[in-house]
């Protein structure tokens, strides 16, 4: 699992690295740290309603839209996911 988050936040650096034109990565980090934090309040809000009545599909969608925002917001805040996984480790000890 870890790679393909790990390949993820890749993809998402080298979209901050190389600001490709038609990128929605790009496009988030044109609109600033704010706005990509409501997307992922917007897309938690939308998890959990999926959740709740829109059935397993439409609920394994929304936590991707959620993981992707997140790993978003996390580049923007220079985190790495090898710091979210060891934060991670912590907490199972």
């Amino acid at each position: 699992m870890s790679d393909v988050l790990d390949r993820l936040y890749e993809i998402i650096i080298d979209r901050v690295n190389k600001k490709p034109q038609g990128s929605y990565t790009v496009e988030l980090l044109d609109k600033g740290k704010e706005y990509i934090a409501r997307k992922v309040g917007e897309e938690a809000v939308e998890t959990i309603v999926a959740s709740l009545s829109e059935g397993r599909e439409r609920f394994i969608s929304e936590s991707a839209d959620l993981i992707y925002h997140l790993w978003v917001l996390m580049s923007v805040e220079g985190v790495r996911p090898e710091e979210l996984y060891e934060e991670l480790r912590r907490r199972m000890k």
